[in-house]
C-alpha cells in the first residue's frame, strides 16, 4: 500500500445515524462481567500467586471471586462511593489482582501507583487524582509514610499483609487492616451497572520531562482492549498467563483482564528483581506458562539461566510479549532456538491502553520470506490490532505512505487510546493530538505489509551533518556484539556535525570492548560517517521507573563530552 490517496485520512470521520436494532444496546460494558464469568463457568481454574516468605500458594478463580466480592463490601464500608479514587500499592500480588476487580466494580477509579516513583511525583499523583483511600503492601510502608504528609486528602490508608496488625508498626495515621476488615465484610455484593463510560482506573505517564499526566481508562475502553489483545495473542482457556510487567503500569499491559476474559491460569510473580530471574523461569517451567509479558531487560537475564541449564525447557507454542524497548535479534533467536519461546515485538504507551501493535506474521508474509527474512521482521513493532487506526505524519503534516522507507511521527486513534490527560487545559494539550489522533513522539515507518517500526524517539532521532541516525536501530545491532552485554546510544552536540552517536556500554563478563572491533560490527548496517566517534564502558545504564533507558540524564551527564 504505497499510494497515499489509500491511507486513512487525519481528519475526524462523520457520523450518521442508521436504522435502530433490536440489541441490548443500552447493556453496559463493564469489567466485572469478566471475573464474573471466569469465576461461574470455570471456577475451578488455578491461580497461583508468591507468598510473602518468597513461596508459592494457589487457589481457584471461584475462590478469588469470593474475595473480590469481600474486597468490594470492605470498600463501601469505608465510605467508598462510585466515583471516588482509591491507590493500590503494591507488588504483582494475589491482593492487587483481586482489587483489580473489587475497586472498579464498586464504581470507583483504581488508581495505578508506580512504586517506584519519588515522593514528591507520588504526591502529585495522589493529589491530581484525588485519591482518598490508599491500599498498601506492608512491604511498601515505607513509601506510603514518606508520602503521607504530602496528601493530606488521603483519609485511609489499608495496610495489606499476612501479619497481623499487632505486629506492624506505622506512622500512617488512620490505618487498617484488609486482611482483618475482609473477614468481617459480606460475602456477596450486589454488582452495580456502571455507566461504560466511567472510568475504571487510572496511570500515570512516567516521561522524562514535565510532571507525570494522567490517563483514565472507561470500563468500555477496557472491555474492547481485552477482545482485541484477546484475538491479537490467540489467547484462550488453556493458557496460563504470567503476569510480569508491574501490574501498576498501563494495567499490567491488560494481561490481567483478558486472562480473566479467557479464564486462563495465571502465575502473580509478587515481589522479585530483574536480575534474579530464578524464581520466575521455575515457576513458568513448574505451571507451564504460556503467555507472558517483560521487557528485554527480563527477558535478556532469564535466556541468560536458561542457558545454564543442562536441559532447557521446552516453551513451544509460549508467546512472550515484550516492550518498552526493541528486543534484540540475539534475545529473540536464542530464546526461540533454546526452548521454541516465541517472543512477540509489540507496541503501546500509557496513553494507549496499551496495545497498538503487535508482532504477528501474516500467512502472505510466513509464505515469502525466508527464516531470516521473519526474523529481521520480528525486530518491527508490528501489526495494527483491530480497533486501532494508525498514521504517519511527516514533518510538514502529510501522511507518510507505506513503503517502509517515509518516516514521520506515529499518531494513533480508536476506542482505547486517550483524547485527553486528566485535569490539563486547552491550552496545556495543546499541540498533543490532532483530529482525534494521540501524538506518539516516536518516529516510524510503515511497511508495503503493514507493519509498523518505530525509528526513534523523535527526540532521540540524532540529527548528524543534516542526516538521521537511529538510535534504535544502532543499539540493537551492539547487543549482537560478543564483548556488549548492554548498551545505549544518543546523541550529543558536536562542534562540527551538530551531534554525532555516543555509545554507553556494558561489557559481559571477562569481555573487553573496543572501538575499532564495535566499528567492524556496526559497519554491515551503518555507514562510516554514521559511526559513533567514541565508547564509554559501564557497569550499569541508567533507566527509568519503567525500564526504559533514561537518555535524558544521560545527554546531560556527558553534555559536554565532544565539545571538551
Amino acid at each position: 500500500m504505497s499510494d497515499t490517496t489509500e491511507l486513512p485520512t487525519t481528519a475526524q470521520p462523520r457520523r450518521v445515524t442508521g436504522a435502530p436494532s433490536t440489541m441490548g444496546d443500552d447493556h453496559q460494558l463493564n469489567t466485572t462481567t469478566l471475573i464474573r464469568h471466569a469465576a461461574r463457568t470455570y471456577g475451578e481454574q488455578p491461580i497461583v500467586y508468591r507468598t510473602a516468605d518468597d513461596g508459592w500458594a494457589k487457589y481457584s478463580y471461584a475462590d478469588a471471586y469470593a474475595r473480590i466480592q469481600r474486597g468490594a463490601n470492605l470498600l463501601t464500608d469505608l465510605g467508598v462511593v462510585p466515583g471516588d479514587r482509591v491507590g493500590v500499592l503494591d507488588w504483582n500480588s494475589r491482593r492487587h489482582f483481586e482489587l483489580y476487580w473489587s475497586i472498579p466494580g464498586t464504581g470507583a477509579v483504581m488508581i495505578q501507583i508506580n512504586l517506584r516513583l519519588g515522593p514528591e511525583d507520588l504526591s502529585y499523583v495522589l493529589t491530581d487524582s484525588e485519591t482518598t483511600v490508599v491500599c498498601v503492601d506492608e512491604s511498601l510502608l515505607p513509601i506510603a509514610e514518606a508520602v503521607a504528609p504530602l496528601v493530606s486528602q488521603v483519609r485511609t490508608w489499608v495496610i495489606m499483609s499476612d501479619r497481623p496488625m499487632s505486629e506492624i508498626t506505622t506512622s500512617l495515621d488512620n490505618a487498617v487492616h484488609f486482611e482483618d476488615l475482609l473477614a468481617v465484610s459480606e460475602e456477596t455484593f450486589e454488582w452495580p451497572e456502571i455507566d461504560e463510560s466511567s472510568a475504571f482506573a487510572a496511570c500515570y505517564t512516567t516521561g522524562t520531562t514535565g510532571r507525570p499526566k494522567g490517563v483514565f481508562y472507561s470500563h468500555r475502553s477496557v472491555c474492547l482492549h481485552t477482545y482485541a489483545l484477546t484475538q491479537a495473542t490467540g489467547m484462550g482457556v488453556g493458557d496460563c498467563v504470567m503476569l510480569i510487567t508491574p501490574m501498576f503500569h498501563g494495567s499490567g499491559w491488560g494481561l490481567p483482564q483478558a486472562a480473566a476474559y479467557n479464564a486462563a491460569g495465571i502465575v502473580l510473580p509478587g515481589r522479585y528483581r530483574a536480575e534474579d530471574t530464578k524464581p520466575l523461569v521455575d515457576a513458568m517451567i513448574r505451571e507451564k506458562v504460556t503467555v507472558a509479558n517483560g521487557a528485554p531487560a527480563i527477558f535478556n537475564p532469564m535466556l541468560e539461566y536458561l542457558k545454564t541449564m543442562g536441559t532447557p525447557p521446552d516453551f513451544t507454542g509460549a508467546r512472550f510479549m515484550s516492550g518498552a524497548t526493541e528486543p534484540s535479534l540475539t534475545l529473540m533467536q536464542g530464546l526461540y532456538e533454546l526452548t521454541g519461546a516465541e517472543v512477540v515485538h509489540a507496541y503501546g504507551a500509557t496513553e494507549t491502553s496499551p496495545l497498538v501493535t503487535l508482532n504477528r506474521f501474516k500467512p502472505s508474509v510466513r509464505e515469502s520470506m525466508s527464516d531470516e527474512q521473519l526474523f529481521e521482521l520480528k525486530r518491527k513493532q508490528g501489526l495494527p490490532v483491530s480497533g486501532v487506526d494508525i498514521v504517519i505524519i511527516d514533518g510538514i503534516g502529510n501522511i507518510a505512505p507505506h513503503d517502509g522507507n517515509s518516516q514521520g511521527e506515529i499518531c494513533v486513534r480508536g476506542p482505547w487510546i486517550t483524547t485527553s490527560y486528566n485535569a490539563m487545559s486547552e491550552d496545556e494539550l495543546e499541540g498533543r493530538f490532532i483530529d482525534g489522533y494521540w501524538r506518539s513522539g516516536d518516529a516510524g515507518t510503515i511497511d508495503e505489509h503493514g507493519y509498523l517500526k518505530v525509528t526513534d524517539r523523535i527526540k532521540d532521532v540524532i540529527k548528524s551533518g543534516g542526516e538521521w541516525i537511529s538510535s534504535i536501530d544502532m543499539e540493537n545491532l551492539l547487543l549482537s556484539h560478543e564483548d556488549i552485554a548492554d548498551a545505549v546510544v544518543v546523541g550529543l552536540a558536536h562542534p562540527k556535525w551538530q551531534e554525532r552517536p555516543f555509545v554507553l556500554a556494558v561489557p559481559n563478563p571477562g569481555h573487553t570492548i573496543v572501538l575499532d572491533s564495535v566499528h567492524a560490527h556496526l559497519s554491515s548496517a551503518f555507514a562510516d560517517w554514521q559511526l559513533p566517534e567514541a565508547i564509554e564502558v559501564v557497569e550499569e545504564i541508567p533507566r527509568t521507573s519503567v525500564g526504559k533507558f533514561d537518555k535524558k540524564r544521560i545527554r546531560a551527564e556527558y553534555a559536554d563530552y565532544y565539545n571538551a
